[in-house]
């Protein structure tokens, strides 16, 4: 849903349907809601949810029941090949940034849609066991983001920072 009102259809559609590929190619399966929002709506959910001042690219919100026992998180290999072994159900809400994504794509010259795909995906991924807070396992949540965009046909986006940014907290 794009509470902003910016994205053209064909753009919401193409977005729509590479989330259907990531997800099928991780093995995920479930609901997953993806709200694109502005600066402002960000900024106020990531300073009530999160506790931080700002907007952020992407917040997201597993609603899955905790008591339930996860799958083994995929593997590079198994996602490369097509082939994951579990099926992961997940019930999640997501947030991405629209005006992140412009800031972030701009420069580096590709469309922001493309921008938002990876957004969905690290919020995806957090929900499937990833996490971004110690280097090794920020270095292997953003590989499997390369790993799951090449594999459906997009292509590497995310543009490693030479530093983690201050304070990065990544998907809430």
């Amino acid at each position: 849903m794009d509470e902003t009102g910016r994205m053209a259809e064909q753009a919401r559609n193409w977005l729509h349907d590479r989330v259907r590929e990531a997800m099928v190619r991780l093995g995920a399966a479930g609901d997953l809601r993806v709200r694109i929002v502005g600066d402002e709506a960000m900024a106020r959910a990531h300073e009530e949810f999160a506790g931080v001042e700002g907007t952020t690219d992407v917040l997201t919100f597993d609603m899955s029941d905790p008591e339930l026992q996860r799958p083994q998180i995929p593997s590079l290999d198994e996602v490369k090949s097509g082939n994951v072994r579990n099926a992961y159900v997940i019930d999640t809400d997501i947030l991405v940034c629209i005006d992140e994504a412009l800031r972030q794509a701009t420069p580096q010259g590709y469309p922001f849609e493309r921008e938002l795909l990876l957004y969905v995906v690290h919020g995806v991924l957090h929900c499937l066991g990833f996490d971004d807070h110690e280097e090794e396992d920020y270095a292997a949540m953003h590989a499997m983001e390369d790993v799951v965009l090449a594999a459906i046909g997009v292509g590497p986006v995310f543009h490693r920072p030479r530093e983690r940014p201050e304070g990065h907290d990544g998907a809430t």
